[in-house]
């Protein structure tokens, strides 16, 4: 073989090489959620949607690497260092505030998209929600805020019950406040408020089976991801104890629950999406704002109210932007 076939055949073997080397790889979004799979399925869907929108799809042109907590977020802090050290391009965090901290913790330069987080600024996430400076950007929801208007849409549902039951995971770091602002709506109203604690579905039972002896004529179901994740068991145990429930998201009315007032989450996890999207093309977070819900769905299920011998207002059908018969 002479020297000019050797060279044919070196830039042979190597024009692949360089090929390989000019292909751009597919990006990966690490998805750091804090409570399980079967939780944020129909929401994984919605954030889809909205990466569909700006042309990415998964298993196409963009991978995701999936890290559950499973409701212990003592892991958070580890999953999220095993996202950055696999050098992901984008972190989604859900489930809460809490996965949003661990990611913020983890890096300083992965960008992170945050789904329905309570108060950004607050928490420490962002520097402000028109310019969030840093890595992080997302969606703030604001449903703890709503508390007070869930308790009386449950005064007017039942306004003869002199008590009025809140359960609330003490674990959660709104709790404190979302009890403090419900107190103030039931004592404006002049009803006693039965507060009852739940960090977990094994205390579920329990606490259902200790809402009796209150004497709750209703229930105000608290926003926390822990029981928005477990929204089929929650909505179980008030049919079988014949207690009219409020709840935050409309998926709990979907599957059973009485009613419900709050944003769109999946709605917030599209647009999370198209955020995640726009941050793959190039666009940095930190010129992104934080969003916050402008419209607020009122969902009512006839069917269950018939169930529980409860007939729902005139003034809160006329307000109802969903009923479910």
């Amino acid at each position: 073989m002479n020297r000019r076939e050797l060279l044919v055949l070196a830039g042979g073997a190597m024009a692949p090489l360089a090929l390989h080397a000019e292909q751009k790889t597919e990006p990966v979004i690490g998805l750091l959620n804090a409570t399980s799979s079967a939780a944020l399925a129909p929401y994984l869907e919605a954030f889809r949607l909205g990466l569909l929108e700006t042309g990415y799809v998964e298993g196409k042109n963009v991978k995701f690497e999936y890290r559950y907590a499973e409701f212990r977020n003592e892991r958070l802090p580890a999953l999220a260092a095993d996202l950055v050290g696999r050098h992901v391009d984008l972190i989604l965090t859900s489930g809460g505030t809490s996965a949003a901290r661990a990611a913020k913790d983890a890096t300083q330069t992965i960008p992170v998209v945050f789904a329905a987080v309570g108060d950004a600024v607050g928490a420490g996430l962002v520097g402000s929600l028109a310019r969030p400076g840093g890595n992080l950007t997302g969606f703030s929801v604001i449903t703890g805020e709503l508390m007070p208007k869930r308790f009386e849409l449950m005064f007017e549902l039942v306004p003869q019950a002199a008590v009025i039951g809140l359960l609330v995971n003490p674990k959660s770091p709104n709790t404190e406040r979302m009890e403090t602002d419900t107190r103030e709506a039931a004592r404006r109203k002049g009803v006693q408020l039965a507060v009852l604690e739940a960090s977990s579905a094994d205390d579920f039972e329990r606490v259902f089976a200790g809402l009796s002896q209150t004497g709750a004529g209703g229930l105000v179901v608290a926003a926390d991801p822990l029981f928005n994740a477990r929204r089929e068991d929650l909505v179980a145990l008030a049919e079988r104890q014949k207690i009219p429930a409020t709840y935050e998201w409309r998926e709990f009315v979907a599957a059973g629950g009485l009613i419900s007032y709050g944003p769109s989450l999946a709605d917030t996890y599209r647009q999370a999406g198209v955020y995640a999207g726009r941050i793959l093309k190039g666009e940095k977070p930190a010129d992104l704002p934080v969003q916050q819900p402008t419209t607020f769905e009122l969902v009512v299920n006839l069917k269950t109210a018939k169930a529980l011998g409860l007939t729902i207002p005139p003034s809160i059908l006329a307000r109802a932007d969903e009923v479910i018969e």
